[in-house]
């Protein structure tokens, strides 16, 4: 499924829901939604972005997920299921992230930290570290671990998975992901174990 130039611009300014689930334990943040993924309204749809195949990489999704054209029933079931959730830092879609002003980083933030306060997930992962900076005031952020919990859950910095990140591998963000999840308390599946499973819904 594509996009054309005019359909993409008749979504700037739109949101995406989250993907959350019941037994949240593990909460991805990514900084805003891109033009195609409020088209497609799924997180980190646009093909090139290395979320999904970093995320089945680590174990954590059955099979490889395609949210080009949204998000699968079923996919997004199975990642409700694991406790593995989706949001954003600000909710509004531009064709860059770095369109955002600051005011609207820091108030998304504040909005943030309130989420995270209710759902109470046990770790949370923010994909990219300079809109971090920016929306909690820290300018010496790094990527990695934080000394400082938000709103009671650990934190980890990671780097963006947007295709036109030349920082960050499909392998290096499977490491931090995998991570994340041990400490989350979500069970990664095997590698086999993703495979087969993955194989056998291709087949059905």
């Amino acid at each position: 499924m594509s996009f054309t130039r005019a359909q993409l611009e008749a979504v700037r300014g739109r949101s995406v829901p989250d993907l959350l689930g019941d037994d949240l334990r593990l909460l991805f943040v990514g900084i805003n939604p891109g033009l195609w993924t409020a088209a497609a309204q799924a997180h980190f749809a646009k093909r090139g972005n290395r979320f999904y195949p970093a995320l089945f990489l680590a174990g954590l999704s059955t099979r490889l997920i395609d949210a080009s054209a949204g998000m699968g029933v079923e996919d997004a079931a199975d990642l409700r299921r694991r406790g593995v959730g989706i949001t954003n830092l600000v909710n509004k879609a531009t064709a860059r992230a770095d369109e955002l002003t600051a005011e609207e980083l820091e108030l998304g933030a504040v909005d943030l930290e309130a989420k995270v306060g209710t759902l109470k997930p046990r770790v949370v992962v923010m994909l990219g570290v300079t809109a971090y900076r920016i929306a909690f005031k820290k300018p010496r952020a790094t990527t990695g671990w934080q000394s400082e919990d938000m709103a009671g859950a650990e934190l980890l910095i990671a780097g963006n998975p947007s295709g036109l990140n030349a920082h960050e591998t499909i392998p290096t963000l499977a490491a931090a992901f995998a991570e994340a999840a041990k400490r989350a308390g979500v069970i990664v599946l095997r590698k086999s174990e993703s495979s087969s499973q993955g194989r056998r819904r291709a087949s059905e």
